[in-house]
């Protein structure tokens, strides 16, 4: 069953659109709220990076924390679960707020998991670790709205962006290309003002970016930064 949402529920925007995406993994927890109205003017969606302590070495944040931060923020809440069981709480971030939930391939159980989130009106997305090849996800690009193409070994932030990824990205992009169908290619883990543009030029759209942005004192201008060399590499 669909969850009721708000009227005012943001919009992900036309797909291949430029996004940048600031993961709240970075920020000060202290003062959630307060850092994600900073970077809201400079965002286009905000990446809630979830992780369950057994899919991943790292315990991070759950539904309750969506939902408060919902109450503050109107961004697009494009919730990354790095989870072993993300069928299990699917509905309850979607009754938080999220608005996109990305599940990995690698837990398997995929297409019932699509089918779960489409019946939760979440936009779906799939997201593929960096040893993963693309042939993974390759059976699911008609079905859903967006890969993600991890570019660290997920768990924790902070980590160097792994250059290697970008033959998959192009692979993803080139398949999306060919098919004709709408769907976004995400990129996370390392990305800043040096590593966006060769993502970009693989063929990401959606760039999400964590320390480069909240570890910076005004990231609201750290943000900025990184969309100017994107649109500078893609002219």
């Amino acid at each position: 069953m669909a969850v009721d949402t708000p009227s005012t529920r943001p919009e992900a925007g036309p797909f291949g659109q430029i996004r940048i995406a600031p993961s709240v993994l970075s920020a000060d927890f202290g003062v959630l709220a307060e850092q994600v109205g900073e970077v809201a003017t400079a965002a286009d969606w905000l990446h809630v990076d979830v992780m369950d302590g057994h899919f991943v070495p790292n315990v991070t944040i759950g539904p309750p924390v969506v939902a408060s931060l919902r109450r503050h923020s109107p961004l697009f809440f494009d919730c990354h679960l790095m989870m072993t069981d993300p069928g299990q709480y699917l509905e309850a971030f979607a009754k938080a707020g999220a608005d996109g939930c990305t599940v990995h391939v690698e837990v398997g159980g995929t297409t019932e998991l699509i089918a779960q989130m489409r019946q939760l009106g979440l936009r779906v997305g799939l997201a593929l670790n960096p040893a993963t090849p693309f042939e993974a996800v390759a059976p699911f690009l008609h079905l859903i709205d967006m890969v993600l193409c991890m570019t660290v070994v997920p768990g924790f932030g902070g980590q160097s962006f792994m250059p290697e990824v970008m033959d998959k990205v192009a692979q993803v992009r080139q398949a999306i290309t060919d098919g004709g169908l709408n769907v976004d290619v995400e990129v996370d883990g390392g990305i800043d003002v040096r590593t966006a543009p060769e993502a970009a030029r693989a063929g990401a759209n959606v760039f999400v970016a964590g320390s480069a942005v909240f570890g910076r004192d005004r990231p609201w201008e750290a943000a900025d930064a990184i969309r100017s060399v994107i649109n500078a590499t893609l002219g």
